[in-house]
């Protein structure tokens, strides 16, 4: 599972699912509190609760400490960048889901869902509203990347460079997912 693809669910929506180390407030924590989520996405407050601001303080070129350079697609998103959202679903320690991008009505949202499983934590990562097959490949690969960052942080291992792993990744989405 802590390799598994993200899948599409439905149109414009992905998921990706992985058994993380728990205690389950370990893993909210790395979800929620600004100084840990930087480790692995983006720092940021995030006013947790429904209508409150989400800031996502993105630095995908410092991420791991030694990043290779952003792609040349991705200039301008490896740091620092700023993103503005809205809390769309708070329940502590179980669901987080906020806007992403774009304006309100144009905003995709991710959502995050967390359940205990003996030891370990399930998290659910769904990224919907999304408007192309060029985005979907994007997110997945993106998202297969930072939460490959927060296993080995979770584990105590130095992450891998994110850039060469986004970029691999987003090679392997590109066949993976369906052309519309």
């Amino acid at each position: 599972m802590n390799d598994s693809y993200a899948e599409p669910v439905a149109a414009g929506t992905v998921r990706i699912e992985r058994l993380l180390p728990g205690p389950l407030e370990r893993v909210w924590n790395y979800l929620t509190d600004p100084d840990k989520r930087r480790l692995w996405l983006a720092a940021g407050e995030i006013d947790l609760r429904v209508g409150g601001r989400a800031e996502l303080l993105f630095h995908n070129d410092a991420l791991t400490g030694h990043d290779d350079p952003t792609p040349v697609k991705y200039t301008g998103h490896g740091g620092p960048t700023r993103q503005i959202g809205r809390v769309t679903a708070c329940t502590p320690r179980r669901l987080l889901a906020y806007t992403w991008g774009g304006e309100p009505d144009g905003a995709s949202e991710v959502r995050f869902e967390l359940e205990e499983r003996g030891d370990a934590v399930l998290l659910v990562l769904t990224h919907r509203r999304l408007r192309s097959h060029n985005a979907m490949v994007s997110v997945a690969s993106g998202w297969h990347a930072h939460l490959g960052v927060l296993l080995d942080r979770l584990h105590g291992r130095a992450p891998a460079s994110f850039w060469p792993a986004h970029t691999r990744l987003e090679q392997e989405y590109e066949a993976r997912l369906p052309q519309p």
